[in-house]
Parts: structure tokens; sequence; C-alpha cells
């Protein structure tokens, strides 16, 4: 479940899908895949998050070690590859260099109290930067010119809010830089690592601070509601002006100069006619903005910048039939490492040396995957029954025409996110077992301008799920579903989109599986994390209020129809779950077993918001695996 922070609600929205192609069929003649294991799709990477050290002299990713994703480093010149980290109990999900060390984030039995560790290359010196229980810290400013110090926000002194610190990264010695008062829900540095900009709630409303020197006092320029806004991306190179993206007056978010004196939209930097503009590249070294990003059915940029853009294009000229994407630089900025991936492959990962052009390859992401075997996702876009254009991805079974498929549908998490194209192991495996994949974006999803995210509020389990409603039976009408052998699994949002499919449409699904999905409106938001606090009004906003809604909560939530559900239903969760309560699994598997309606259950106590142990994906992936093929008959 994602609650929108103050950098998503000042831009309101994010990028987004607007076009695509209605259906698709394969040749008749195609060979059917040969069926991959299961837990080829889902074990973890041999390399993945793979960085260059800023001296360029360095190598680092992420590989198993016990199971468990850790850090390593070689010199790239040759030479061994060493282990820094030692995790056991979980993945390292995210890592960065600073001067000798390595700063990586982890957090207990996915209870998402990330702290910051720092850690020498010969992997001693281990500090926990950000010590405490219940303690959760996030990166403000990683200062890429001081191998000494980052910039962190904790929430320590009260669960609620986040204070920020200078924090040295090899005694852990820390000193404070603002207190935040309590309604601060960001914080954004300039160039040089000041702490300038600050975004306020009061619940529905966001307001800009903003102070010319870091010994000043922050001072309100700009206050909008939180359905329209600024969202601070970077300082100009000056250090004077903001670059921001904004929908204030407009529908679409654009890319703009923004004047902190004034509190007005400058430049017009970027902008996209039917979809919302994402985040901007720059070259800190040449101290100009190089692409602004944005997602039409796939992720696409504007490059801002000849030399950028000259030196993307002949990379993207090396590897034809794939994505191109610039993932790491070392600080001159003449080395760097690209990723190479497509909807069929996670990739490979190569070095990139700008000044001779040559690219050496480093690593193939999950080198079992055989691509040639794995099914192509294509657009698809669909009328809702009010009207609007709801876009999507439909992946058929390699091989198999389009017609009268057992269909798995797969509503995505957020509410407020969306899907993309990209390799998605779910939905490969899915389609590997001779699923085809619908996946939509429902109104809310976002992307597609602010009408389009407001049409979602205070509809749970109403339009927005009548919009996955609407494409079931128009996978139905093409002729591409069997109305008999339709399932729909999802995660998070998206679990409870599978609760409520079988609660509000009881005849339209064959089996669904609910993976940490809500199942009541009620203690949903009243078991939220203390620091999605700030938020509620505005939660109460978008989803209802439990008093002044009350009507519409309850009929919005499936536990309360529970007496209607009688299709078979697997559900999972995971105990630490900060966001989705076990409390929201339990009782709706409580209320159907005293039905006697068909459910499984799985639980695991060292697990959050998804499963992130390979051993518990693969539990889960194969329980999955048995039910669907149970009660979807081939």
């Amino acid at each position: 479940m994602k609650v929108l922070h103050q950098g998503a609600l000042a831009g309101a929205i994010a990028v987004g899908l607007i076009s695509g192609m209605v259906g698709y069929a394969p040749p008749a003649t195609a060979q059917a895949a040969k069926q991959i294991p299961m837990r080829d799709f889902f074990k973890n990477p041999q390399e993945a998050g793979h960085q260059i050290s800023p001296d360029g002299k360095y190598l680092s990713w992420l590989a198993p070690y016990e199971r468990r994703l850790n850090v390593f480093v070689k010199p790239i010149g040759g030479g061994e590859a060493k282990r820094v980290t030692s995790e056991t109990a979980r993945d390292i999900g995210g890592y960065f260099w600073k001067g000798d060390r390595i700063l990586y984030v982890k957090d207990f039995g996915g209870d998402e109290n990330f702290h910051v560790v720092s850690v020498n290359l010969k992997g001693e010196d281990l500090k926990d930067l950000t010590p405490g229980e219940k303690v959760r810290a996030q990166i403000v400013d990683s200062l890429v010119d001081d191998d000494r110090s980052i910039i962190v926000s904790h929430n320590k002194r009260d669960p609620k809010v986040f204070d920020v610190f200078r924090t040295n990264v090899s005694t852990a010695e820390e000193k404070l830089i603002a207190q935040n008062p309590g309604n601060i829900t960001s914080w954004m540095t300039d160039h040089d690592g000041k702490l300038r900009v600050a975004g306020t709630t009061d619940g529905v409303n966001t307001t800009l601070l903003y102070r010319e020197k870091e010994e000043d006092a922050f001072k309100p320029i700009l206050t909008t509601n939180f359905k329209e806004g600024v969202q601070p991306l970077l300082f100009t190179f000056d250090n004077k002006q903001m670059v921001v993206g904004s929908n204030r007056g407009r529908d679409k978010t654009a890319i703009f100069e923004f004047d902190p004196v004034t509190a007005k939209e400058g430049k017009l930097i970027a902008e996209h006619a039917e979809v919302d503009m994402g985040n901007v590249g720059y070259s800190r070294k040449r101290k100009v903005l190089t692409n602004a990003n944005y997602t039409t059915w796939k992720n696409e940029r504007k490059f801002l910048d000849k030399e950028a853009e000259a030196m993307f294009k002949a990379v993207e000229a090396k590897l034809p039939g794939y994505e191109v994407a610039f993932v790491s630089a070392n600080k001159a900025e003449d080395k760097y490492i690209v990723a190479s991936f497509n909807d069929k492959t996670r990739g490979k990962r190569y070095l990139f040396d700008k000044a001779t052009g040559k690219l050496d390859f480093i690593a193939d992401i999950s080198p079992w995957m055989p691509e040639g075997e794995l099914a192509d996702m294509k657009p698809i876009s669909y009328k809702s029954r009010d009207g609007l254009t709801i876009n999507g991805y439909l992946t058929l079974p390699k091989g198999v025409a389009a017609k009268n498929l057992k269909v798995v549908v797969n509503p995505h998490g957020g509410p407020w996110a969306r899907d993309q194209w990209r390799f998605n192991p779910e939905v490969q495996f899915l389609a590997n077992r001779g699923y085809a994949v619908f996946q939509m974006n429902f109104r809310g999803s976002t992307g597609y301008g602010r009408k389009f995210w407001e049409a979602s509020f205070k509809q749970w389990g109403k339009t927005m799920q009548d919009d996955v409603t609407d494409g079931v039976q128009w996978l139905i009408k093409e002729g591409i579903a069997d109305p008999k052998r339709v399932a729909i699994y999802g995660g998070s949002y998206g679990g409870y989109t599978a609760l409520a499919g079988v609660a509000f449409t009881p005849d339209l699904y064959a089996a669904a599986v609910s993976y940490v999905g809500v199942s009541n409106l009620f203690t949903f938001m009243g078991t939220i994390p203390p620091y999605w606090k700030p938020f509620l009004e505005m939660l109460h906003e978008m989803v209802g209020h439990p008093e002044k809604d009350k009507e519409l909560l309850a009929s919005a939530s499936p536990v309360m129809h529970a007496d209607k559900i009688k299709t078979p239903l697997f559900i999972a969760q995971g105990a630490k779950d900060p966001r989705v309560n076990k409390a929201e699994s339990d009782q709706m598997v409580e209320a159907l077993k005293k039905r006697g309606v068909v459910v499984e259950y799985m639980v695991k106590d060292n697990e959050g918001h998804g499963f992130a142990n390979e051993e518990n994906r693969f539990d889960f992936y194969e329980a999955m695996e048995k039910f669907l093929a149970k009660h979807i008959k081939s």
C-alpha cells in the first residue's frame, strides 16, 4: 500500500500510460513454450545492483551469500572480488558508495523500520548510523562531494515525524540540522548539500517552505490543496531557483523552472500532451539537465542535452532489441554502468567508456532464464462502463492463440501507482503455466493527469472495481477469456481488489489470491504506521472517513460481505506488515471459515508487506501454482 508523501502530493501524480493496442494474437503456428521451473522465476539474481565507485576504480554489485543479497566489490582493472557485507537475515535492497565505505539500508523482518548501515571495503568496522528500536531512517542527501558525511532523517524523537541530521559515516556521530515542528513531511538540499526546502501538510493542504541559507528560518512560500501542487525535484545549478514538477492550473504535470522568491513557475522545460512528466536526469559535472522522463505504454525520455542524447543513442545502437538505461557513473562522468532489458529478460549489465565508446560485458542478471521461451507483454485499452479509457497490458502464453484462454487478472497495488511494461517474474511465470495475464491501470493509476487520479477518490470497491470488472468483460467479449476459467490475483491494493472481486462479483471469478490485501477499510485506517498519521486526513478524503462515510466504507469492505463469497480463496500475509496489518487477513479467514468457504492461509512470521526472503517466495508461488491449477482447469 502506497501513501503519497509530500513530494508526490505536491506534484499530485507521477507518470502514466495513455495509448495502447487493442488485443494481440501470436501466429497460430507458433510453438508453445517449455515449462520453466518455478524457482527460476523467483530466486535471487546471479548479480544485480551494479555500481561504479566515484573514483572509477571499482565495480560493486549485489550477489547471494547465505541465500541473501550482499555487496561485493572488485577492481575494474582486474582482481579478485571481495564480499563487503554479511547480512544473513534479509537481502540488502539498496546501497551506495561513500569514499572508502559502503552504505546500505536494512530493516528487520519486513517491519520497514529501515536503518542506514556503514561498513568499510574490507567488510569491517560496521556501524549502524541510525540505531534504535522502531526507528525508521531515510537518506536526504548522500553528499557525493563529501566522503565523510551524509544527511539523513529519522523518527527516533517522535515516531510520527522525521528530524534531519548530518551524520559521520565512520563514527556515526550526528549533528542536528533541522528539528521537525510536527508537520514537515519532506526535505530537500541544494547542490552544496545545504538543507533549504521543506514541505508541510495539515492533512489536506501542502505548503512549500524555503530559506536562502541553512542558518535562516524556513518561510512558507506556497500553499496548495494536495490535489494540485509543485513538487521540487532539484535546484538549478546556481542554487538560486528550482526545477519542479507542477500541475498548477493544468491536468498533466509538466517540468518547469520555479522561482522561490515569487513562488511562480517560469521557463517550461518539458511537457507531454497525454501523460504526466516524471523526473529529470542531469550531469553534475557539466551542470546541465540531460533528460526528462515520462511513460506512455513504455518508459520514455525527452532529451534536453545533445551530448547526453548522442551518448545514449550510440549505446542503444549497440544493443538492438533492448531498452537501455545508464544506472551508475563515476564522478568524472567518463565511465558508466549500462543496463539492457526488455519484457522478457532482466537483462545484462555493461561497462561503458565514454572516451572510446567501448561497451564491455559485466554480467547477466538471471542467465538461467531462457528469453526465447518467455511471453510478449502487449499494451491494450478498453472503455469503462462510464466512458473512461482504461489502458493496461495483456501477456498471452507463448505460442497460444488469444482465444478462450484461462486468465489471471492481476490488478496493481498502490492504488495510486501503475503497471508498466517491464520484465515481471509473476507475469512470466503465470504465462509459462498457460494463463493469459491481464493487468489494467484502473482510474486512480498515476500518470494520466489529475482528473483521472481524482476519479478514484472514495471509489474503493466502486468505480475502481468496475474498471477491473469491465476489463474482464472486455476479455470475454473479445473471445480471449474463457468466462469459466478466470482467476484474480493481486498484492496490497491488488489484494483488496481480489477480495472485493469475489465479494462484489461472486460469479465472475473461479479462484482468487489475495497477497497482503486490505479486507476492512475501518481497521486498515486504524492501524496505519505512525509516520502515515500526518496524511490521515488526506486518506479520509481519498478513501473515506470512518464516521462521516461510515456506510460507504462498510459497503466497500470485503470482510463485511463475506457472506456473499463462494469463490475458493488463497490468502498470504506477512506477520510484521506495517501497512496492511495481519489482522486484515485474519478477520477475512475467520469470516470465511465460519461459513465453510474454501480458504487457504499462509503467514510468514519474518516478513512484512510482501515476501522478500527467497525461501518464502518459493513457498508462496508453489502454493499459488497448485491452488490455481486445482481451481482453474486446463
